[in-house]
């Protein structure tokens, strides 16, 4: 499938900043808004980035607040870029109540966000047919120190279209060899519990991208072997891993990776700086990309952005 690359991101441009899960640091959100002002881009937070728990303590407000805020940020063509503030869970519920037909997939738009947002991401593939970013958010980790920060400097040099590659030179080839197809991919316990949703996006003849935090070992292992006994693997072409931080001891963790994913017959590549807990590089998603195992490099063979 071939996706529709939102327009590179440039110093005026207005961005959504909005919440699909849970309640964001508001410190860091007003650091994080204060980073894209001094970028010189025009943020504008919407209810859901505000709003603490309401039903539940780990929601942002209720699901009906989320799924309003994302459509319209996905609907206004005014918004050059729709940023999450933070991740948590809910995005899964938000999509649920998302106004699709409001959104028109011939303006496609930024898009970024990691960890539970991996929903969106895929969703906004699926239903619309966009590239989108697997990157830092306005109010978590470095953000909010704006330029000079590695992941922010990263992301803004990726949406405006300077990045042509990702190196990983502190990654271990698990399967040496060399492969081309589409990014897809993100925190592995939202692609296992999108499966069999109307927004999953399978890995089929694509470069699939892993990464997660905070799960015990054996859960680890059980979102693998779900990944790999459903169609959800079925013709990958090769597997990118990045951080599994607070998933037990790093030695554990990467024998379970080289028990759960080395047979499949495809170029495997561990321990790229992209998830949780590390300064990160963005991974877009939905661009079609070579990955050598072996040289530790994904090279983007079409721009992420138009």
């Amino acid at each position: 499938m071939e996706f529709v690359r939102p327009p590179a991101l440039r110093p005026g441009d207005r961005v959504a900043v909005v919440v699909a899960s849970g309640p964001c640091n508001q410190a860091k959100l007003t650091g994080g808004v204060a980073a894209l002002e001094a970028y010189g881009l025009r943020p504008e937070v919407f209810e859901s980035a505000r709003t603490a728990g309401t039903v539940f303590d780990y929601l942002a407000g209720d699901d009906a607040l989320r799924a309003r805020d994302l459509t319209d940020a996905l609907a206004d063509p005014s918004y050059a870029a729709v940023m999450l503030a933070g991740g948590g869970y809910g995005a899964q519920r938000t999509l649920e109540r998302v106004d699709w037909s409001r959104i028109d997939p011939a303006q496609p738009k930024i898009v970024v966000g990691y960890s539970d947002v991996t929903a969106l991401l895929e969703a906004v593939a699926v239903k619309l047919g966009w590239c989108s970013f697997f990157g830092p958010m306005v109010a978590c980790d470095g953000f909010h120190r704006g330029a000079g920060d590695f992941a922010f400097d990263t992301l803004m040099a990726t949406l405006t279209g300077e990045v042509a590659e990702l190196r990983f030179p502190g990654a271990r080839t698990l399967v040496p060899g060399v492969a081309e197809g589409v990014t897809v991919g993100g925190n592995a316990s939202l692609l296992a519990s999108g499966i069999g949703t109307d927004t999953s996006l399978p890995a089929t003849g694509a470069i699939l991208f892993l990464e997660d935090v905070d799960e015990a070992l054996y859960r680890l292992d059980r979102i693998l072997t779900q990944l790999r006994r459903s169609p959800y693997t079925d013709g990958v072409a090769a597997i990118l891993l990045g951080t599994f931080t607070e998933c037990g001891e790093q030695e554990d963790v990467d024998r379970l990776l080289a028990d759960r994913l080395t047979d499949l017959g495809v170029p495997v590549l561990a321990g790229a700086d992209i998830g949780h807990n590390v300064p990160m590089q963005t991974y877009p998603i939905g661009v079609p990309a070579r990955l050598d195992a072996e040289a530790g490099v994904l090279t983007l063979l079409k721009p992420p952005v138009a």
